[in-house]
């Protein structure tokens, strides 16, 4: 069944009313028609099984047949990855694959080595990275959106990121001390749940030197993906992957 993520105002009593976009798409896209059903949720993690009762271009709406919490989010750690901003097709394709893998939230990072520089430039993105995260989240079965912050320059967002987290790890090709599983297995040892999980990854070229120093000074632990070196969109989709295998999934 087609899912779809309204405002928690939408959903009256026994009775859900879609957005007008979502109206559009249901009648010229989806084809659907009074009696089938959809899945409506409202970002907090429950969903709604509702048969609809009307559908035109500008308003769908129907009644609630069953409520349920969503199995597929992760409920043992909040991953918030840190992504150096890189060009359009990268950083798009990125949030939408580490959106399906389970990621929380992002925060796209100004880094010495960053292909896009200007805050204005990233701005101009923001509301159809937006769309991408609800996409790929309805579609993969999320039962929230992913939080998508405000850019930040690398300075800016290292003090704020440990403040938030009670572990912060960085993906770096020259660190082949510390791997990403031992770590998390160690970590997940003596951590209470749920863990606030946040994962640093470079943009193409890597990170620069000064500002591994800068983060290692500030508490941020370097990692190892292993012996290859990895693109940034492929390391940021397996950092994701392994995080929920080793926390989520009781491989800890």
């Amino acid at each position: 069944m087609q899912r779809f993520f309204v405002p928690p105002s939408a959903i009256i009593g026994q009775q859900v009313h879609f957005l007008p976009e979502q109206a559009r798409q249901m009648s010229r896209v989806l084809r659907l028609r009074p009696g089938a059903e959809v899945w409506a949720l409202d970002g907090s993690g429950q969903e709604w099984r509702v048969r609809l009762q009307g559908v035109t271009d500008g308003a769908a709406w129907g009644d609630v047949l069953e409520q349920r919490r969503v199995e597929a989010e992760p409920q043992r750690v909040h991953l918030t990855l840190y992504l150096g901003l890189t060009q359009r097709e990268k950083f798009e394709w990125m949030l939408q694959k580490c959106t399906e893998a389970g990621a929380a939230a992002f925060v796209p990072v100004f880094c010495a080595r960053s292909l896009v520089q200007q805050v204005s430039e990233v701005e101009a993105k923001r509301e159809r990275w937006q769309r991408i995260l609800r996409e790929a989240a309805e579609q993969s079965g999320r039962g929230c959106v992913p939080v998508l912050q405000p850019a930040q320059r690398l300075t800016a967002a290292l003090p704020q990121c440990l403040a938030r987290h009670a572990l912060t790890l960085l993906a770096w090709e020259d660190e082949h001390e510390q791997g990403l599983g031992a770590v998390l297995r160690a970590q997940a040892e003596r951590q209470p749940w749920p863990l606030q999980l946040a994962i640093w990854v470079g943009p193409e070229g890597g990170f620069a030197a000064d500002e591994v120093q800068l983060a290692r000074q500030a508490g941020v632990m370097p990692i190892s993906l292993g012996r290859r070196i990895l693109r940034m969109e492929t390391a940021a989709l397996a950092v994701t992957l392994l995080a929920l295998h080793y926390l989520e999934d009781g491989a800890a």
